[in-house]
């Protein structure tokens, strides 16, 4: 028989923690709590099966949530039968204990930083948004507190769209468009890098007393579609933000990967690539390609370099020009898909951010060309999860921290429950 986790040593990567009776509670707490919000009413012998754990330990984390007020006891409607007991057997079973997620226990925040604007969704504990917010920044290169400035419009808004207050909320995750190691630290090598080194997770503590994880934008769509995108359960996933600029979160045996200085991912060395030579993004190819077809007189929109959702339009139209720059920037993905292939050799590659929804068009062409330029092509899809990408994986990363820090958190309005 397999041993449970309250048998074993707990192993993390690169060391072994020994299994004390609070780390084994902390864990036991996190695995009921994962899967209580996973589904809408959860048994104590579903909860068994599901953990490994005994019916008693099983009962003994749930009290302790329900104690804590994570989550709720339902009457028993139903008899649960003891393991011995046949179904046809006139033997009665005792009624079934049955969990379900308190909704009113807390939110989580997941926020997507950009250069130029910023979002902010509000979710319950099930990662359910229900509420959301936008704000822009003035210009790229603005001061730290004007950004901080502009990230708490934007949660407080949110907040007030859905319903609730910042003493509600339980943890936030952030995306950047900039390295972050694995303490949350911002690489900040590039001046780019360095616009999003704001100290935002220190600001949003002492404004509201909020725990910030600080992530990279790629990272957290990597963490996002794997949890409800196209890339749902893969272990080996990359996600490419192929908007104005390529970035990726890649997902190896099921562990996001940040390297030394959260790097990984970064995809500068493309300008070192034959036949790619930049990290432009399909939106910037497309307008670029787009301005170089208008100064030689060949494109549509009058002879005026397109917008690339007008190119993706005039393509599917069928007009000559727009199907040449798509062509084009198909034979680049592929080349781009084929470099990551090499070093991370995953299952599946997403496209993913705003332009997935027009990335569609370019499936075709990049799967045909990819055995031409790597022996291990992997599946690739577009994100169905749009321009949202990054807000869900903040949320999922959010619900991560709650769920493994639940014994250490105290919800709103409840005291003594450590």
């Amino acid at each position: 028989m397999s041993p449970t986790v309250e048998e074993v040593n707990i192993v993390l990567p690169q060391t072994v923690v020994a299994a004390t009776p609070q780390l084994l509670r902390r864990v036991n707490a996190q695995a009921v709590l994962g899967h209580v919000r996973s589904t809408d009413v959860a048994t104590g012998t579903e909860l068994m099966a599901l953990t490994g754990l005994t019916r008693a330990s099983v009962i003994a984390v749930c009290e302790d949530l329900i104690r804590r007020g994570w989550i709720r006891e339902l009457d028993g409607a139903r008899m649960e039968l003891p393991a011995t007991v046949s179904p046809e057997s006139p033997r009665k079973g005792r009624p079934a204990r049955r969990f379900e997620l308190n909704p009113a226990a807390g939110v989580v925040l997941g926020l997507d930083i950009g250069a130029a604007t910023t979002t902010a969704a509000v979710a319950d504990l099930r990662g359910n948004v229900i509420g959301r917010a936008s704000g822009r920044f003035r210009t790229t290169d603005i001061p730290a507190k004007e950004r901080i400035r502009v990230v708490d419009a934007a949660c407080r808004q949110a907040l007030e769209a859905a319903g609730t207050d910042p003493g509600q909320v339980l943890a936030a995750g952030a995306g950047i468009a900039a390295p972050v190691d694995r303490d949350g630290n911002v690489l900040v090598t590039q001046h780019f890098w360095s616009l999003f080194d704001v100290g935002l997770r220190t600001a949003l503590k002492e404004l509201h007393g909020w725990t910030v994880l600080l992530e990279n934008d790629a990272n957290l769509a990597a963490l996002g579609e794997r949890w409800r995108g196209s890339g749902a359960g893969v272990d080996d996933l990359v996600v490419l933000l192929a908007g104005e600029r390529l970035g990726a979160g890649v997902i190896e045996c099921g562990r996001l990967l940040h390297g030394r200085a959260g790097a990984a991912g970064e995809m500068g060395y493309l300008d070192l690539v034959e036949g790619v030579g930049s990290s432009d993004g399909i939106a910037s190819l497309a307008r670029q390609w787009s301005a170089e077809g208008a100064a030689a007189g060949r494109s549509g929109a009058g002879g005026h370099p397109a917008s690339a959702r007008r190119v993706f339009e005039d393509a599917a139209a069928g007009d000559p020009a727009a199907l040449g720059i798509l062509d084009r920037i198909a034979e680049r993905m592929a080349r781009v898909i084929a470099t990551v292939s090499g070093f991370a050799n995953p299952e599946q590659v997403v496209i993913g951010g705003a332009v997935a929804n027009s990335a569609g068009a370019l499936l075709p062409g990049i799967t045909a060309l990819l055995p031409r330029f790597t022996a291990t092509p992997p599946r690739v899809t577009v994100s169905p999860l749009g321009d949202a990408i990054v807000t869900v994986g903040a949320i999922r990363h959010a619900l991560d921290y709650v769920e493994a820090n639940a014994l250490e958190l105290a919800l709103p309005g409840r005291t003594g429950q450590r």
